[in-house]
């Protein structure tokens, strides 16, 4: 569609040209229900004829233009303009509206532009999206916006520069209540809110519905006496009402209120703070001021593990943190969208461990979020954490383990650089510099440079304008007395980025004690600058059996290992005593896993050897995943049925051996069904499915139900009337995802034929039916069945990147890109594709380049396992 793609310097200009005072609009939400909303839920949201739902959207815009008699445009996508005035005078929407931009001429010194449109309820996930619950037949609606899908719901100026206030004026079905931004009321039918403050486009929000609704209240007294109330609220789907834990909701968001009232020193602005839980929704969470919006997966129907609360607990802090970071204060373009990610990323975990029962969340923030950022950063489409975002499209892919997990990582490393009280005391100077406003970098290096003392632009250029990540070796020369003479710490770089960076890190060195256990005895903090750095401090210290580079995660890089302490982690990873040591090990392990410097079948070992022992139970979970990743791409094909059955009988010894009713357990029981596949495997699932088999403990709760299932489909041994069953057991929203999951694991060709259509020739399926039917057809067990749709995966991306929405298409082209076809040949036809395609949209280009990059780093995982594997044979 023309124009639908934003570019910066379109923004630029218009910024430039246009001041905006404020909007008013005016949403009739009452088409949301009725019309054949059975035959919708079967079939899409199209009415006959084919045209889609529609509600009505009125807006008006009062703005400023600094050249009057210039040409400008405002931003909507809809599918129909009724009506279009510019200072009184009625404009023909058939000749300035092209689907995406209204045109502006003549502009006046001061404007009031008024559209009147029907827009398209969303089922993608972007816009106002509609959601029909299967068990009850309710509708809800909400919004999303991020980067640019505001103008989906009504016309504006969609960037994150032109901010303004805005006054929200909607009617909803009798029976419904709605929220917005701002407080609201309902009077003579409609419901009327607060004007904001000065806000962005992107993080207004509607939601509407019978949702079930929760209140509580947050009160603040401050130095000066002031007291500061905030109205909180909480609301889900009636449907999950009976499992809403709202008060650990609340306790955790008064617990990060009072945190970041404590080190901001800057009241909250936004009034109250309601948290709505919806579903079918695309990403965890967004930071709607006031009305901040999550996944409804947070709200747990069945037993989950503590790592579920603390990642829970990190969601909420992070938007939280944005109330600050991004709201108040927000990037002028997407390239500084670390800004508020890095920030927000950063704080969660910060506050996580600041505030709430969660001590021990810099542990998951070091064997999870780092792992996504390592990964993402040794990707070809890496890139700066200032990145260049040349328009909304890369925009959109920019939310990534970059521009999050890593940003958040630099800036753990910044507060070791500058200190944190330094940190902080720069980032209450910058909310009361810009508060309402927008900033690049140099607004924050300049705060922190006031508050450190230090030249911030050169760390900028080393850690935010230069992509990749570096390795850290320690090196260690010990003197005849068996002591150590000099040891220092090598750091090299990739050589697509050569940047070698300063690193603040701690390198403690460990032996083993009287009780066996590894304990540090030494450690020594040093700036690591260049290829070479000695750390003088352990000179003479006793001969170390582990040395471990980065002790306690204060940098971000790669830790490697010295062939010593290598050898001492495959005996003896499991005596590390100290967990966040012990979660680095396994980290840096699993990094020379995908690097091939350590065979698979080396890592799976290490698995079975030692996570039995693993205390956290987030690590723990995580080497699971880490553990299948091994299985299912690293291992040569070869060793995949033995790896697979050494795991499955792994899984269960441990499963029988954890604590009855432990998270361990629960933990034990989810991975032991993952890589389930033979017979007495698949007879244990179904044997507990239907109450024949019993673990003591392990209580199979509606959950647990379909993580067995998922499997016993998989292998053929549950069909579609099982899933059926299930079904009418689990008649809910969550059951039908899980169902339609399940159905699409089938073994079967027509299965896949049927699958693929539902997702790629057809947009009936809701964006969280299309993934779930995506999670259920790649199935590592079915690398035959899946063989003939890497031609068809290659013929068809294209057509789809430019006929969907750029979520769904985004999740087509990763998600079926073909991996499990793990051979030089699947390698040779993306190439080509590639470069037959070099014109093709850059961010789809992005997508297939990572796809690829995956593929050959699988590749050379499978050589390095199989080389391994033959040495040995060698040497039998």
């Amino acid at each position: 569609m023309p124009g639908e793609n934003l570019s910066r310097d379109e923004a630029r200009e218009r910024a430039a040209l246009l001041s905006v005072d404020g909007y008013e609009v005016s949403l009739d939400l009452r088409s949301a229900i009725g019309d054949g909303d059975s035959e919708e839920r079967a079939a899409g949201e199209e009415r006959a004829g084919g045209e889609p739902r529609t509600f009505r959207s009125v807006t008006t815009i009062r703005f400023r233009c600094a050249e009057p008699g210039a040409t400008s445009f405002a931003d909507l996508i809809a599918p129909r303009v009724t009506a279009v005035s510019l200072n009184g005078r009625d404009l023909d929407p058939g000749e300035v509206f092209d689907g995406s931009r209204i045109a502006l001429e003549d502009l006046a010194a001061d404007n009031e532009l008024i559209v009147d449109a029907q827009c398209a309820y969303s089922r993608t996930g972007e816009g106002l999206h509609r959601f029909v619950d299967p068990e009850d037949g309710e509708v809800y609606l909400y919004t999303q916006y991020e980067p640019a899908d505001s103008r989906r719901v009504f016309a504006n100026f969609e960037q994150p520069d032109l901010k303004a206030p805005f006054r929200f004026e909607v009617r909803a079905p009798e029976g419904w209540t709605v929220w917005s931004n701002g407080a609201g009321a309902e009077s003579d039918g409609a419901w009327r809110f607060a004007e904001t403050k000065p806000i962005s486009t992107y993080i207004t929000c509607v939601a509407a519905g019978p949702y079930h609704y929760v209140t509580d209240s947050y009160s603040r007294t401050f130095d000066d006496g002031t007291t500061l109330e905030i109205p909180l609220g909480a609301l889900c789907r009636k449907g999950l009402a009976p499992y809403f834990d709202s008060d650990d909701v609340f306790l955790v968001t008064k617990q990060g209120l009072d945190f970041f009232h404590d080190h901001f020193d800057y009241p909250y602005p936004f009034g109250k703070y309601d948290q709505a839980f919806v579903p079918e929704y695309n990403l965890g969470a967004m930071e709607n001021p006031g009305l901040v919006t999550f996944r409804e997966e947070f709200i747990f129907r069945g037993k989950v593990t503590q790592s579920s609360y603390e990642g829970r607990a990190n969601v909420i802090l992070h938007e939280m943190a944005h109330m600050w970071f991004g709201d108040l204060v927000t990037m002028v373009w997407w390239d500084d969208l670390w800004l508020k990610e890095s920030f927000a990323d950063f704080m969660g975990t910060f506050a996580n461990v600041g505030a709430t029962r969660f001590k021990d969340a810099w542990i998951t923030f070091a064997n999870r979020r780092k792992a996504w950022a390592y990964r993402a950063d040794q990707l070809p489409s890496t890139h700066p954490i200032t990145a260049d975002i040349r328009d909304l499209q890369d925009a959109k892919l920019n939310f990534d383990g970059i521009t999050y997990a890593k940003g958040a990582s630099v800036l753990k490393q910044l507060v070791a650089y500058v200190g944190q009280d330094a940190f902080l005391e720069g980032a209450r100077r910058y909310f009361k510099r810009n508060a309402y406003g927008n900033t690049r970098l140099g607004d924050l290096l300049s705060v922190l440079e006031e508050t450190s003392g230090r030249d911030m632009g050169t760390w900028a250029r080393s850690w935010l304008q230069t992509a990749g990540v570096n390795s850290l070796t320690p090196q260690v020369l010990l003197n005849a007395e068996g002591r150590v003479d000099e040891l220092a710490v090598l750091q090299e770089a990739a050589e697509s980025h050569p940047e070698l960076r300063p690193h603040r890190v701690a390198v403690g060195l460990y032996r083993r004690g009287a009780s066996g256990s590894l304990e540090r005895y030494a450690r020594a903090e040093v700036d690591v600058d260049g290829p070479r750095t000695v750390v003088a401090e352990l000179a003479g210290a006793e001969a170390p059996e582990l040395v471990l580079v980065n002790d306690d995660d204060l940098t971000y890089c790669k830790t490697r290992f010295d062939s010593g302490s290598l050898e001492t982690l495959r005996d003896g990873l499991g005596s590390v005593t100290d967990p966040l040591a012990r979660a680095l090990c396994w980290s840096a392990l699993w990094n020379m896993t995908r690097d091939a410097l350590l065979p698979a079948r080396d890592f799976v070992g290490l698995v079975l050897r030692f996570a039995g022992r693993e205390s956290d139970i987030g690590v723990l979970q995580m080497l699971h995943a880490w553990a299948n990743s091994s299985l299912v791409n690293y291992v040569a094909p070869q060793w995949r049925p033995t790896g697979g059955q050494l795991l499955a009988e792994g899984a269960l010894r441990e499963l029988r051996a954890a604590e009855a009713g432990s998270q361990h357990q629960l933990a034990w029981a989810r991975f032991f069904a993952s890589v389930s596949s033979g017979p007495d495997e698949l007879a244990l699932l179904r044997g507990l499915l239907e109450g024949t088999e019993k673990i003591e403990g392990l209580d199979v709760d509606q959950e647990l139900r379909w993580v067995f299932l998922e499997p016993l489909t998989a292998h053929g041994a549950a069909d579609e009337a099982v899933l059926a069953a299930e079904l009418v057991r689990d008649d809910t929203a969550s059951g039908k995802r899980h169902q339609v999951r399940c159905l699409a694991a089938r073994p079967s060709a027509a299965v896949k034929a049927q699958g693929w259509a539902q997702v790629v020739e057809s947009d009936a399926l809701s964006n969280a039916l299309a993934e779930s039917t995506i999670a259920g057809f790649g199935r590592p067990s079915q690398r035959e069945l899946l063989a003939p749709y890497t031609e068809k995966y290659f013929a068809a991306i294209e057509r789809v990147w430019a006929s969907r929405s750029i979520q769904i298409a985004m999740n087509i082209v990763s998600g079926l890109f073909p991996s499990l076809q793990d051979s030089q040949e699947t390698l040779d036809a993306t190439d080509a594709w590639l470069a037959a395609h070099e014109d093709a949209a850059p961010a789809l280009r992005r997508l297939v380049l990572e796809g690829r990059d995956d593929l050959a780093r699988v590749l050379r995982g499978q050589a390095c396992d199989a080389e391994a594997a033959r040495r040995r044979r060698a040497l039998a």
